[in-house]
């Protein structure tokens, strides 16, 4: 049986929590211009583009998603629990956004990750075995942005689409020798992603914090002879990232 973390519960409301966020400070940033009467809207022909640029920095907190094989259920080799611990990572990249509509754009944020996944196995006997897998990956998502109406000078955005990632820093020979008896996965990930954020406009730029969710569509376990694949049957990215964009 798995254990429970106060902080897995907690994780799950993330998303309330930003859209809470989001909405409170839609409301406080009204109220002033209501009470007020006249505040000034920065970059006001902003939109009139066809195209933005900027640059983003990213904080992905990810994972594994496991299924088990038969061997695990069987009991093999005194094995009782295979789990994948969250790990933080870091990611730069750049942002280019398109103006389609009003309310549409389509945007992409290619950028460099630094991951540190990991599978940890415990036996019956009380020991511990981590496999961890730590990699550089180029990401190259394909969004569609929908954009609220502006008020002043803040809006909301919801975006949807596709990553393909590629890992840059691989070793040919890792299946072989010995690293062979190391965890190994494949160098290519296709992620279904989705998020929410919100755009606060100044003088002179516009800063974007946006909470983004990634679901890992292909399986990443890549089979060897070696122990290192021990009751697993597939292997799936997972993250969870707050992203701080600058355009």
């Amino acid at each position: 049986m798995h254990t429970t973390y106060l902080r897995d519960l907690l994780h799950l409301h993330w998303p309330k929590v930003v859209v809470g966020i989001g909405l409170a400070f839609l409301t406080i940033q009204e109220s002033k211009a209501q009470g007020t009467g006249y505040v000034r809207r920065h970059l006001e022909f902003y939109d009139d583009k066809p195209i933005h640029y900027g640059f983003l920095f990213a904080m992905p907190v990810t994972r594994f998603n496991i299924q088990r094989s038969d061997q695990y259920l069987q009991g093999s080799d005194s094995l009782y629990l295979i789990q994948s611990p969250r790990k933080a990572a870091f990611r730069v990249g750049v942002i280019a956004n398109a103006y389609l509509s009003e309310h549409f754009d389509l945007r992409t944020t290619p950028g460099i990750s630094l991951y540190a996944r990991s599978v940890d196995y415990r036996f019956t006997g009380g020991s511990t075995r981590p496999e961890t897998r730590e990699s550089t990956w180029i990401e190259i998502p394909v969004l569609l942005k929908y954009k609220s109406t502006r008020r002043v000078n803040t809006r909301m955005y919801l975006l949807a689409g596709m990553t393909l990632g590629i890992e840059t820093n691989v070793k040919r020979s890792r299946a072989n020798g010995p690293s062979g008896s190391r965890l190994d996965t494949q160098t290519t990930d296709l992620t279904l992603d989705y998020g929410v954020g919100f755009e606060q406009f100044f003088e002179f730029f516009k800063f974007s914090p946006e909470l983004r969710f990634s679901h890992g569509m292909v399986n990443l376990l890549r089979p060897t002879d070696s122990t290192s694949g021990l009751g697993l049957n597939r292997l799936t990215s997972h993250a969870v990232t707050l992203y701080i964009n600058f355009e």
